[in-house]
């Protein structure tokens, strides 16, 4: 049986891990490691999967090694495995931000089948997006096991790498970018005269439904400018409000917003 070790207990591993014991993964083939032991403990005893005690120790029990540790400690914990890397050579999967199968392959011993994900924050609730690439030396059979693990919080797909950075700013930062869109549509209802806690309700539900209309109607061909124009009635207060959405900048902020976060990604890929 495969099995799958997180160097890192964090919000994105736990989300992972989770989803992974949900979807049947035997939890004794999911391992945890943390620098802080309690939260590899916690998690291990919430799930049943198998807390273990140093990053050595995942690397030489498991056939996946999961770097789920932010950008900044990704050389450090990377030259610390280094020579068990090189000996019992798992697969390695990234889930850092910025950090391109290029910049993984130089911190790692060569030769070594590399995976780079980009998951995203919905993976919490079992609703994430996530990019998979593989390097050179990873199988397709590699490559469609993260697949899997990943699915089983949301979706996976495999992509390009060069179309990460673009991943990143929709799928990655996007959540940001719609948390911020249903806190101005419940504010706007809030000036209006609808209880704050209310208005996000309604504001929350709303962008779930339309999102999963688009997801639906996409079989069938109708792009979302299609179903915009279907809610919006000649000479309706719809379309007046897209219109001053409009006029206020509302498509070009959208785009610059993805523009700056791919620019960004790009700016801490090359300073890694």
């Amino acid at each position: 049986m495969t099995t799958f070790g997180f160097i890192g207990a964090g919000n994105m591993a736990g989300a992972i891990v989770r989803g992974a014991v949900r979807a049947g993964t035997d939890p004794m083939n999911l391992a945890v490691t943390d620098a802080n032991p309690a939260a590899g403990a916690a998690l291990a005893g919430e799930l049943g999967v198998r807390a273990v005690a140093s990053n050595q120790d995942i690397v030489e029990t498991c056939d996946y090694v999961v770097l789920a540790v932010k950008p900044q400690v990704l050389s450090a914990v990377a030259a610390e495995i280094r020579e068990p890397l090189a000996e019992c050579r798992p697969v390695v999967v990234s889930i850092a931000a910025g950090q391109t199968l290029h910049k993984l392959a130089g911190l790692l011993p060569p030769g070594l089948a590399i995976v780079r994900v980009m998951p995203n924050v919905n993976a919490m609730i079992g609703e994430g997006m996530a990019a998979v690439c593989g390097n050179a030396h990873a199988t397709p059979e590699q490559v469609g096991a993260v697949i899997e693990l990943f699915a089983a919080v949301g979706q996976a797909i495999e992509l390009p790498e060069k179309d990460f950075p673009a991943f990143t700013a929709v799928a990655a930062s996007g959540p940001a970018f719609v948390f911020t869109f249903i806190d101005a549509l419940a504010r706007a209802a809030l000036k209006s005269g609808v209880p704050k806690p209310l208005a996000v309700r309604i504001a929350a539900q709303t962008v779930l439904g339309s999102a999963k209309l688009v997801l639906e109607r996409a079989a069938d061909g109708a792009t979302p400018a299609d179903l915009a124009d279907m809610v919006s009635s000649p000479g309706g207060t719809t379309i007046a409000g897209l219109i001053a959405a409009e006029e206020a900048g509302f498509s070009p902020a959208v785009v610059r917003a993805v523009d700056a976060t791919i620019a960004r990604d790009r700016e801490l890929g090359a300073l890694a």
